[in-house]
């Protein structure tokens, strides 16, 4: 059997194949994850990213390929959990710009949109690492390349694909040391070639049992009219068509054109530079064409300056759109006092646990998000928060390296209000940025403060080992007892008491001035004080915090600053 092409009623069957397949296999791609921490969660990220897209997908009835395109990219985009899921919404995001402008998809179509969904997933990461979900799916894309010039059949063209994928994937450990030392391959490169052997099973005919009802619904459900608002906003993120031309000062070199695109890169896209000897002729969507211009101005004076707002048909629209979503939704964490008038700064932070919830509220967050560890928030969560702060500037503080993409994607959806995404990485730094925080200075001086206090903060967490493996050196068994530092495993034992004050000791070094000790729910006060007790002996220059955290999972989280 040959098959040339694929129309939008197919291709809806294969991503829906692949969301199932991914479904089905979410909890053994858990178990691929390096740490054997109890809350591994690559395959539910990944899964619950794909299912809040497949939601949009069902709910069309006669798809043509740009409205199937649509609910792809604007169901992943919000529903997008964890850095991995993040990443796989930006290859849904990739490969749609491409199939949206075709009826059918052909064998040279599909080799644009792996090629673009690559490249988009790419600039989506500020630092890329090899190895990974991007690592794989950059051998399929290449693998689609070379194949568009010798065949027509999309069957031979995609069996080939996912195995070079499958290859790839094999080869991850030997890229990342860590993967090796746990003998596992990379997850979120697993969980990508589930989606594709998925969608290709579907291709080739075979029935797939997708029940959305088992899709997870750990998310505020979503209404049509809001996926529409996402749409928008995605299809037109950058208002502004900004054109103009620099008529050179002096010689641009081909160090400062890169110069210029990258800076372009960081207020906008669909960026264009070309330069002769004389002029530079210069394209960007941006929501800031000042900022594109006075860059400019620093090479040259400006001529034939054309700027076009592409989202003023919209405004009304969406913003109708997001009053009707706001009005709709309800959440139990939102009580119905009386909205409060619109104040200049607000905070929104991932948090649990009560403890921690209530010291994050006692600093000043209006908004805590229900997450971390154990959950990681979706893209559309931390909108969701930012609908519910009535502020002009919101901090966002994700409190988990594995949350940072989600609220950063976040950022660039919001169109009304300045968000500011403190890169957080545990609770301790997320605590640290609130108490840096300072009411009368400038949003942008407090987000340089506070990023810079968070550099300072180090945090160690422990919690217990799901499996057999060896990291760094360190060989862990079931149940033993762990202390995750920062960057690695700082000790591991069958001794609590012992595993814990052993990751303090090497976490304090001759500059450290405090240390503060979160409890969780499955320890005590007392237990606490005993680590509060025999640190202040040890290291009598060194205060000690000790405070109720509640968190699950984690025995204590401890931060040395």
């Amino acid at each position: 059997m040959e098959i040339n092409s694929i129309n939008a009623a197919l291709f809806a069957k294969m991503f829906l194949a692949g969301a199932a397949n991914l479904e089905a296999k979410k909890e053994w791609i858990n178990e691929l994850n390096v740490f054997p921490v109890p809350d591994g969660d690559t395959g539910t990220n990944m899964s619950m990213t794909i299912m809040s897209a497949a939601k949009e997908v069902s709910a069309l009835e006669n798809p043509d390929m740009k409205s199937l395109a649509k609910a792809i990219s604007s169901g992943s985009l919000r529903g997008a959990r964890g850095n991995s899921g993040v990443i796989l919404s930006q290859l849904f995001r990739g490969f749609t710009k491409v199939i949206a402008n075709y009826d059918v998809i052909t064998v040279e179509v599909m080799a644009k949109a792996l090629e673009k969904a690559v490249e988009t997933a790419y600039k989506a990461v500020m630092k890329p690492k090899e190895g990974t979900i991007l690592t794989v799916a950059k051998g399929a894309a290449q693998k689609g390349l070379e194949l568009a010039d010798t065949t027509t059949d999309l069957l031979e063209f995609s069996e080939a694909v996912i195995k070079e994928a499958d290859h790839v994937l094999s080869k991850t450990p030997d890229m990342l040391p860590v993967l090796k030392q746990a003998g596992v391959v990379d997850s979120g490169g697993q969980g990508l070639v589930e989606v594709l052997k998925g969608a290709l099973a579907a291709l080739q005919g075979k029935e797939i049992n997708f029940n959305l009802e088992a899709a997870p619904t750990a998310s505020p459900a979503v209404t049509a009219d809001s996926y529409i608002d996402a749409q928008a906003n995605q299809e037109i993120k950058f208002a502004y068509c900004t054109q103009f031309l620099i008529m050179l000062d002096k010689p641009f070199s081909s160090k400062k054109e890169q110069e210029f695109k990258a800076y372009l890169e960081e207020i906008g896209d669909s960026i264009v530079v070309v330069a002769d000897d004389e002029i530079v002729k210069v394209h960007v969507h941006t929501n800031d064409p000042g900022l594109a211009m006075q860059k400019g101005l620093s090479y040259g004076g400006l001529t034939t300056i054309i700027i076009e707002n592409m989202k003023l048909e919209r405004d009304e629209k969406i913003s109708a759109m997001k009053e009707k979503e706001m009005q709709g939704s309800a959440s139990a964490s939102v009580d119905n006092t009386p909205v409060e008038p619109e104040k200049d700064m607000g905070f929104v932070a991932v948090s649990i646990g009560d403890g921690l919830n209530e010291i994050l509220r006692g600093l000043g967050v209006d908004y805590i998000i229900e997450g971390g560890q154990t959950m990681n928030p979706s893209t559309d969560d931390v909108l969701q928060a930012i609908e519910k702060v009535n502020a002009k500037n919101i901090f966002i503080l994700p409190n988990n390296k594995n949350i940072v993409l989600a609220a950063n994607q976040a950022a660039s959806l919001c169109e009304d209000k300045n968000i500011i995404v403190i890169p957080t990485k545990t609770i301790p730094q997320g605590i640290t940025a609130l108490i840096n925080y300072i009411p009368d200075q400038t949003p942008e001086e407090n987000e340089a403060r506070m990023t810079e206090e968070i550099s300072l903060v180090k945090t160690g967490q422990v919690t217990y080992a799901v499996r057999d493996t060896e990291i760094d050196g360190k060989e862990i068994h079931q149940d033993d007892y762990m202390g995750i530092g920062d960057k690695t495993i700082l000790s591991v034992g069958t001794d609590k008491k012992a595993v814990t004050m052993e990751m303090i000791d090497a976490m304090i070094d001759e500059e450290s001035a405090l240390v503060s000790i979160y409890y969780g729910e499955d320890a005590t006060e007392e237990e606490a004080m005993e680590f509060s007790d025999m640190i202040a002996d040890k290291y009598p220059d060194v205060e000690v915090e000790v405070n109720a955290g509640g968190q699950p999972i984690y025995y204590y989280v401890v931060s040395v600053e």
